[in-house]
C-alpha cells in the first residue's frame, strides 16, 4: 500500500532529524541535523546509445557536444597522441597524451563544441592571463598549449596542461583509513592552497570553484618512460563498445565514439606526501572585469552572496576556503552535502557563520528560500561546537588536541562570514601562527 506523499515526507523529516551518523560510499559522516527532504530528480536525458562502461553521458555526443575521442588518435597536426582517459566533466573530457614534439606526457582537455558555454571561454582567458606572466605560479596548474580541434560535432577548444597526479580526496581515500588526513599533512595542504589562492587574488583572478577535488598532487616526472611503461603505470584502459539501446551494433554514427573509455584509476601508488599540490580546473574562474552572473560551485561550498544573487567578487573563494579547511582537517565539509537544498543550507550557514545574517537578504530568505513550517527545529551547534564534534566523535584516533581544533576554528571563523568585506584574505590566513607551527 502506498503512503500519501505528505505522510512519506513527514516520516523522512522525523527520521532524518535523528540520523546524525551515517556512511556515504563507505565513508563515515556526521550530519548536522537533517538530510534534504526533497526527492532527487532524474537529470539524465534518455539516449538511444548504451555502453558497458559508465562514464560521460552518451547523449552529449552530438553536434555542439563532446568530441568522439578514441585511444591512439593523433591530433593537432600529429603532435598529441591520445593514450588514456583521465576524466570527464559537464563541458569536457580529459586525456593523457604524448606530446611527440617535446617528448613529454601531458593532459589534453577537449571542451564541448557549444559556442555559448562560458566555462571553456573563462578557463582559456584565465590560463592565457596566467601564461602571460613572467613568473610561473608555484601552486597553480600550468597550461602548456592550446588549439582548436575540428570534428564531426563542431569546433572544440583544447587546452594542454602539465600532467598531475591524484586529487586530495583520492589520496585521503586510498592512504588513510577513516577518510581523514593526518594533521601535519592537512596543514601542509592548507598552506599550499592558501598560497595558490593568494597568488591568484594578487592578480585579481578568482578561482570560483575551490574545493578539495580541485587540488591535485604533482607526480615524479614520467617523460623518460616509454609509452609502454607509461601505460603500465596508468593501467590498461577498460573500454566498453557503444551500442544502440536495442543491442544492435553501432554503425555510421560519426558523432558518437565506437567505444567509451573508463578513466584511469588515480595514481596513488606514485604519491609522495612531500610533492607539492596545485590548484586545477578554472572553468568557473573570472577576473575583476569579467564577473559572471552566477557560479556553479558545489552548493554546499557556495558562498552565500551567490545563493542570494547579490553582487560578488573574488571573496567567494574565501568562503569556499573556510569550507575547504574544515574538510581538510576533519574529513568532511562543514555543511551537509548529501541531497542538500538551499533552505537547509541557509539554516546551517546561519548556525556556523561568525557574523549576523545580512538584512538585505532576509526578504529572499523568507520568500524564495522559505522552509516549510514542519521542518523548523531547534538550532544546531555553532562552528566551534560542530568542529569539535566532527573531529573528536568520529571513530578515528585524533592527532590534534582540543587546543589545535580551537585554533583551527578561529581561522575558519575568519572566513565563514556572511559579509564578504569582513572575511580574512588568503594572505592574512596564511600568516596565522598556528598554520606555521
Amino acid at each position: 500500500m502506498h503512503q500519501r506523499p505528505e505522510i512519506q515526507m513527514g516520516f523522512i523529516r522525523l527520521f532524518s532529524r535523528y540520523l546524525r551518523f551515517s556512511e556515504i560510499d563507505g565513508k563515515p559522516l556526521l550530519f548536522r541535523k537533517s538530510m534534504a527532504t526533497y526527492p532527487a530528480k532524474n537529470q539524465m536525458a534518455q539516449t538511444p546509445y548504451i555502453s558497458s562502461v559508465d562514464a560521460e553521458p552518451l547523449h552529449r555526443y552530438k553536434p555542439s557536444g563532446y568530441h568522439p575521442t578514441l585511444l591512439g588518435d593523433v591530433i593537432h597536426s600529429g603532435r598529441y597522441k591520445i593514450l588514456h582517459k583521465l576524466g570527464w566533466g559537464g563541458y569536457s573530457t580529459v586525456w593523457a597524451a604524448r606530446d611527440t614534439r617535446r617528448a613529454k606526457y601531458v593532459a589534453v582537455k577537449i571542451c564541448i563544441a557549444e559556442q555559448n558555454r562560458e566555462s571553456p571561454i573563462r578557463e582559456l582567458h584565465t590560463m592565457e592571463e596566467l601564461a602571460s606572466r613572467a613568473v610561473l605560479l608555484k601552486h597553480v596548474v600550468q597550461m602548456l598549449d592550446k588549439f582548436v580541434l575540428e570534428g564531426p560535432n563542431g569546433s572544440h577548444q583544447c587546452l594542454v596542461y602539465e600532467l598531475l597526479g591524484p586529487s586530495v580526496p583520492d589520496i585521503c581515500d586510498a592512504k588513510f583509513s577513516g577518510g581523514r588526513l593526518p594533521g601535519r599533512l592537512a596543514k601542509s595542504i592548507a598552506k599550499q592552497s592558501l598560497a595558490a589562492l593568494d597568488e591568484l587574488h594578487q592578480l585579481s583572478i578568482c578561482h570560483g570553484d575551490l574545493h578539495t577535488r580541485n587540488l591535485a598532487f604533482t607526480m615524479p616526472c614520467m617523460d623518460g618512460l616509454s609509452e609502454e611503461k607509461f601505460m603500465q603505470a596508468l593501467g590498461k584502459p577498460e573500454i566498453g563498445p557503444v551500442q544502440w539501446r536495442n543491442g544492435e551494433k553501432l554503425s555510421l554514427q560519426p558523432e558518437v565514439p565506437s567505444y567509451i573509455v573508463r578513466p584511469a584509476a588515480p595514481q596513488t601508488q606514485l604519491w609522495d606526501p612531500d610533492q607539492p599540490i596545485k590548484l586545477i580546473d578554472f572553468g568557473e574562474s573570472f577576473s575583476r572585469d569579467t564577473v559572471p552572473r552566477t557560479l556553479h560551485t558545489p552548493l554546499s561550498l557556495r558562498a552565500p552572496e551567490v545563493i542570494f544573487r547579490d553582487r560578488f567578487d573574488y571573496r567567494v573563494d574565501l568562503w569556499s576556503m573556510g569550507c575547504l579547511l574544515f574538510e581538510l582537517f576533519t574529513g568532511q565539509p562543514p555543511f551537509d552535502s548529501f541531497m542538500i537544498t538551499p533552505p537547509i543550507l541557509i539554516e546551517q550557514m546561519r548556525e556556523l557563520a561568525s557574523d549576523d545574517f545580512p538584512r538585505r537578504w532576509q526578504e529572499m530568505a523568507d520568500t524564495v528560500y522559505k522552509k516549510e513550517e514542519a521542518e523548523t527545529e531547534s538550532p544546531g551547534p555553532n562552528l566551534h561546537e560542530w568542529l569539535q564534534e566532527v573531529y573528536f566523535e568520529r571513530s578515528i584516533t585524533p592527532d590534534l588536541d582540543k587546543a589545535d581544533i580551537e585554533r583551527l576554528g578561529q581561522i575558519i571563523a575568519r572566513l565563514l562570514r556572511f559579509e564578504p568585506s569582513t572575511r580574512a584574505s588568503a594572505r592574512e590566513v596564511l600568516e596565522d601562527q598556528w598554520l606555521n607551527e
